[in-house]
């Protein structure tokens, strides 16, 4: 049984704010929230699993607020957020079969592509023709990086936003936007999974709930106001970020 003093559980929605705010804009809030559910005391396994229920209920606020704001159509949306969905589960379902640390070397070109294509002198306040068709966007990009999020999980949200930008053609902001609606139906596969498994801390996930939809209302508002140079500079730092905490963890 794990207990929490009321320090440690404000630390944690502390924590969940400053995440979800960043999360909403550029992806990689577990970054923050994951070491410090650790840090607090809970379990590894069980910090993953409580960190999708917090996290899931953040997204959730910023793609409600922004469908609100009409800054995206759910029917536009909805077979990619079921691919997503779908792509998740069966990444879920894989790790369960698969050696995750030999498997680990994603994570790395994954981070790393992303960092390299948002280098690139690249105007990103623009939609440019897409370069792959409506139908393999929904039925292979999608669902391949809903795999990746079941599988590994960092930086999916930016994997998203990447897909978008380079594939579809879509500008930096909208493609950040649709992002937080996919990373919802992948969180969402994953929560079941570590809920069945009785993977979830409830009373410090529900604690941060409440920070990561403060988070993502304020987040939501700047998002539709940043400049995509801005937008483009936090992914990357984000993502830099995140390859420093992976080299450290498995190579010092």
């Amino acid at each position: 049984m794990i207990e929490l003093s009321l320090s440690l559980l404000l630390m944690l929605f502390a924590v969940a704010i400053v995440a979800s705010y960043i999360d909403t804009l550029a992806g990689g809030g577990g970054l923050i929230t994951i070491p410090a559910l650790m840090l607090a005391g809970v379990p590894p396994l069980m910090a993953l699993g409580t960190n999708k229920l917090q996290s899931s209920f953040g997204v959730l606020t910023a793609s409600t607020l922004l469908y609100k704001r009409g800054l995206f159509k759910f029917r536009e949306v909805r077979p990619l957020i079921v691919m997503a969905f779908l792509g998740s589960v069966l990444g879920t379902i894989a790790v369960q079969f698969i050696d995750a640390k030999a498997l680990s070397i994603v994570i790395p070109i994954v981070l790393v592509a992303i960092t390299i294509y948002f280098l690139l002198p690249i105007k990103l306040d623009e939609i440019k023709p897409a370069k792959v068709s409506a139908k393999t966007y929904k039925n292979a990009v999608i669902p391949t990086v809903g795999v990746y999020d079941g599988m590994f999980g960092p930086a999916t949200g930016s994997f998203f936003t990447l897909a978008g930008v380079s594939l579809k053609g879509q500008d930096l902001v909208g493609a950040t936007i649709h992002a937080k609606t996919f990373n919802l139906a992948t969180n969402l596969a994953s929560l079941g999974v570590f809920i069945i498994a009785g993977q979830v801390f409830w009373l410090a996930g529900i604690v941060m709930i409440l920070g990561q939809i403060i988070g993502a209302f304020f987040a939501s508002k700047t998002l539709t106001n940043i400049k995509a140079i801005y937008l483009k500079r936090l992914i990357i730092t984000v993502c830099i970020l995140m390859l420093s905490k992976y080299a450290y963890d498995h190579f010092l």
